[in-house]
């Protein structure tokens, strides 16, 4: 019997939320910490990328290569410099609607995850009985 992927994906993407949550809500928190950078997480696609099973051989040096070489832990970097507010007379880079609209898209993809596993592990149950 194949193992079942999507359990494992959710997993995955549930622990990447978590983690990305977490830097956003100190990025809030250090919005009025002068020289503070904002912080974010890699995109969850570059941690699929380098989990996938099967990857394309460079056979040309022609061809495309990835560019998002990533471990599999999520790694946290140094975001993007917000154009609207750019470097505050403190130093600080926090866009405070930046970083509360990136909660509420954390919040809309947890969501999403936890209502897909929901309803696929819904499916399995009714599989079983019959």
């Amino acid at each position: 019997m194949q193992p079942i992927q999507l359990f494992d994906l959710a997993s995955r993407q549930a622990s990447w939320l978590s983690v990305r949550q977490e830097v956003v809500s100190t990025n809030i928190a250090n919005a009025n910490t002068p020289k503070y950078v904002a912080k974010d997480v890699t995109p969850f696609s570059a941690v699929l990328d380098q989990s996938a099973p099967v990857r394309m051989a460079r056979t040309n040096p022609g061809h495309m290569t990835d560019a998002s070489q990533v471990s599999d832990d999520v790694d946290v970097v140094k975001a993007k410099l917000d154009q609207e507010i750019g470097v505050q007379e403190s130093g600080n880079t926090v866009g405070l609607a930046e970083e509360l609209s990136k909660s509420g898209e954390i919040k809309r993809q947890y969501e999403l995850n936890a209502a897909l596993v929901k309803s696929f592990h819904r499916m399995m149950l009714l599989t079983v009985r019959k």
